[in-house]
């Protein structure tokens, strides 16, 4: 692909592919594909997170500079509460389906900046009633800006800023967000990115191998159909996770574009709650601190 071709397309897909494995919204913004497994292992309370997920992107070009990008994304979720009674029903939520399309429309503005838009439609549901309802459908967006001068010829060191505004009904933080990132390498093996909501530091052991120090956020939140009855007389309408993470990643680079990561964290914060209609809390099922890991491929440019 000739290089003004690759630029145009690499802004395209790092403002453009927003991704949600449940946590969406914290995907790389460069995969055209994805893999990944992510466990939560079993606390004292006995609660388990299992989720293995996958994603497709296509970038569209409209015309110079300018694309359509389509995607979606699916994560199947399983949810262990061990041997303790429950005050409901586990079974109705020990499995979750989610899904999501992606549509996408990014074109350059004055000088160094970039505009893009992203609609994400999808849903998140334990099935149980065997059709889709209208509780199930979440929706998801952003809008940003960026300004890119990773390949800025004057001297100065590389640096890209993103910023803007994110909502996403199934990311475990179901509220809009702002969308920041700043980038910046400072030294041939060290780079940051600040943001929400994620920020790293990088360190660029070779061309191919490299660490990177996170802190992010993660979650998810599922309808449940049909409910579940509790024994105060409530009825559980959704279940919503939200994590606060401090995270080490190994990346594995190859074949010029595929990618292998794993990842070790440690949750600072976790809520585990069960909902009312009315979305507020009524059931805490867990607030452990513990461990998660993630491990999976990535297809990126």
């Amino acid at each position: 692909m000739p290089k003004n071709k690759f630029d145009n397309l690499f802004f395209a897909l790092i403002v453009g592919i927003l991704i949600f494995h449940t946590s969406a919204s914290h995907s790389q913004l460069s995969d055209l594909a994805r893999v990944d497994y992510t466990l939560l292992p079993a606390t004292d309370d006995g609660f388990e997170y299992e989720a293995a997920r996958v994603t497709l992107n296509y970038p569209i070009k409209i015309k110079s500079g300018t694309y359509l990008f389509v995607g979606a994304g699916y994560a199947n979720i399983d949810l262990n509460f061990g041997k303790e009674p429950q005050p409901f029903n586990t079974n109705a939520i020990d499995g979750l389906q989610v899904f999501e399309l992606n549509i996408g429309y990014t074109f350059p503005l004055k000088k160094d900046w970039r505009f893009a838009a992203r609609f994400a439609p999808g849903m998140s549901s334990n099935l149980a009633a065997d059709k889709l309802k209208a509780d199930d459908l979440v929706l998801s967006g952003e809008l940003v800006f960026l300004r890119d001068r990773t390949k800025s010829q004057d001297g100065s060191k590389p640096s890209r800023l993103i910023f803007g505004i994110s909502y996403s009904g199934n990311r475990g933080f179901p509220y809009p967000l702002p969308f920041l990132s700043y980038y910046r390498k400072f030294h041939p093996k060290w780079s940051y990115n600040l943001g929400v909501p994620k920020t790293n530091l990088q360190y660029h052991i070779s061309e191919k191998h490299r660490l990177k120090l996170y802190a992010e956020l993660d979650g998810f939140t599922s309808n449940i159909q049909n409910g579940i009855p509790l024994l105060n007389g409530d009825s559980a309408e959704s279940i919503n996770m939200s994590l606060i993470l401090m995270s080490l990643q190994y990346e594995f680079h190859f074949l010029d574009h595929f990618e292998f990561f794993c990842r070790a964290s440690y949750i600072l914060d976790k809520r585990v709650q069960l909902r009312d209609s009315e979305k507020d809390n009524i059931l805490l099922l867990d607030d452990t601190r513990g461990t998660y890991f993630r491990t999976g491929l990535r297809f990126k440019i």
